[in-house]
C-alpha cells in the first residue's frame, strides 16, 4: 500500500511543541506511514473531510494525560457515500456492551489515536489521505446529506443525539436546557428541535443570545454567571440539560434548573474534576448521567435522522495548511461552529 500522508503534532518541530511548564499546542506538521493491509472484511477509501473537534485540542495538549504521539484522534470521513466512525477503530464485537450495539462502551475498544488495531498495526488517525476500516464501523450517508456537513456528525452530531435518546429526552413537548453553544451544543440545539423539544441555551456569554434565538432556533437563552445570572428566575423548568462545556464550571446552578425527576448530562471532559452536590439530588430525585458518543446502530440513526430533517453542523471548510490556524482558533471559541478540513482537495503528496 502507498504511504498515506497525515499531519500531527511534533515535539521536535522548530516552533516547540512544549511551552514551559505548560501544555500548550504549538504545531502540527506533515508525517508518513503506510495504513494496514486490506484484510477480507475491510474498506479501504479515500478521505474526502475530516472534522476538528475539541477533543484533538485535549489530545494534542495531553491533558487527559493519554496521548500517543505521532497522533489523530477523531476521523469523521466519507468516501463516496460510505463513512468511518469517529474514535474507535475496531472493538471485540463479542462483549455485552458490543452485542447490545454500544461498541463505543466495550473495554476493549480500539482508539483511532496511537492504539494497535487487532493485527498489531498502529492506528495513526484521520487527517490523512487514506483510510482502512472494517465494514461494520461504515457508515452510509444519505444522498441529500452533504459530506462536508456530515464529518461532524460523526462526533458532535451522535455525540448529543445518543443521550437525548437514551435518557428519553426526545420527546415532543419536553424542556431541554443546552449550556454552551459550541461544536456540540449548536447542534444539539438543532437535534432537540428537530424532536419537537421546547429548547433553551444557557451560556455565560450574553453576546451568544441572537445567534441561539434567531439563527438556531432555540425558544429562549438564559445568562450563567457573574452580575447578569439568570439561572434563579428559572427554577425548576427544564425536564433535561445537555452540558456540553469541557471546562471547570458548577454543577449546583444547573441542578437547579430540573424539574423534579430532572436529568442532566454530561458530555464534555473537564480536566479537572467537578464538584457534584447530593442534597439537590435528593430533594427532586434528580439525575446526573454521562455519555460517550454512540455505537455503530445509533450512528447511522442519526444520520438517517439528520437528514430527514434537514439537521446540519454549521461548519467552516478549511485547507489542510490551515490546520494549526484552526486549532489556535479552537483554543479561542474562534469558530461558529465546526472545523473541516477539506482533505481531498488541500492535502497532497507534497506535503
Amino acid at each position: 500500500m502507498n504511504p498515506t500522508i497525515t499531519t500531527v503534532p511534533e515535539k521536535e518541530h522548530p516552533n516547540g511543541f512544549w511551552m514551559g511548564s505548560q501544555r500548550q499546542f504549538r504545531c502540527f506538521i506533515p508525517f508518513k506511514f503506510s495504513r494496514r493491509a486490506t484484510g477480507e472484511k475491510d474498506v479501504a477509501f479515500k478521505v474526502l473531510y475530516c472534522g476538528i473537534c475539541h477533543s484533538d485540542v485535549h489530545m494534542a495538549k495531553n491533558e487527559w494525560g493519554t496521548s500517543v504521539y505521532p497522533f489523530r484522534l477523531g476521523p469523521k470521513v466519507q468516501s463516496g457515500r460510505s463513512s468511518w466512525r469517529w474514535v474507535y477503530s475496531g472493538s471485540c464485537r463479542a462483549c455485552d456492551s458490543c452485542k447490545e450495539d454500544l461498541e463505543n462502551y466495550c473495554p476493549k475498544s480500539i482508539l483511532t489515536n496511537g492504539a494497535k488495531y487487532h493485527d498489531g498495526t498502529v492506528t495513526y488517525g484521520g487527517y490523512s489521505n487514506t483510510m482502512v476500516a472494517d465494514e461494520h464501523f461504515i457508515v452510509r450517508i444519505p444522498e441529500k446529506l452533504p459530506l462536508d456537513a456530515a464529518a461532524p456528525l460523526l462526533c458532535a452530531g451522535v455525540t448529543v443525539y445518543s443521550p437525548l435518546r437514551y435518557y428519553g429526552l426526545d420527546k415532543p413537548g419536553l424542556h431541554i436546557g443546552v449550556v454552551g453553544l459550541g461544536g456540540l451544543g449548536h447542534v444539539a440545539v438543532k437535534f432537540a428541535k428537530a424532536m419537537g423539544a421546547k429548547v433553551t441555551v444557557i451560556s455565560t456569554s450574553s453576546s451568544k443570545k441572537k445567534e441561539a434565538l434567531e439563527n438556531l432556533g432555540a425558544d429562549s437563552f438564559l445568562v450563567s454567571g457573574g452580575d447578569h445570572d439568570q439561572l434563579q428566575g428559572s427554577t425548576g423548568t427544564l425536564d433535561g440539560i445537555i452540558d456540553t462545556v469541557s471546562a471547570e464550571h458548577p454543577l449546583l446552578p444547573l441542578l437547579g434548573l430540573l424539574k423534579s425527576n430532572g436529568k442532566l448530562v454530561l458530555l464534555g471532559a473537564p480536566e479537572k474534576s467537578l464538584d457534584l452536590p447530593v442534597f439537590p439530588l435528593l430533594q427532586g430525585r434528580k439525575v446526573v448521567g454521562g455519555s460517550l458518543t454512540g455505537g455503530m446502530k445509533e450512528t447511522q440513526e442519526m444520520i438517517d435522522f439528520a437528514a430527514k430533517h434537514n439537521v446540519k453542523p454549521d461548519i467552516e471548510v478549511v485547507a489542510m495548511e490551515y490546520v494549526n490556524t484552526a486549532m489556535q482558533r479552537l483554543l479561542k471559541s474562534d469558530v461558529k461552529y465546526r472545523f473541516v478540513i477539506d482533505i481531498g482537495n488541500t492535502l497532497r503528496a507534497t506535503y
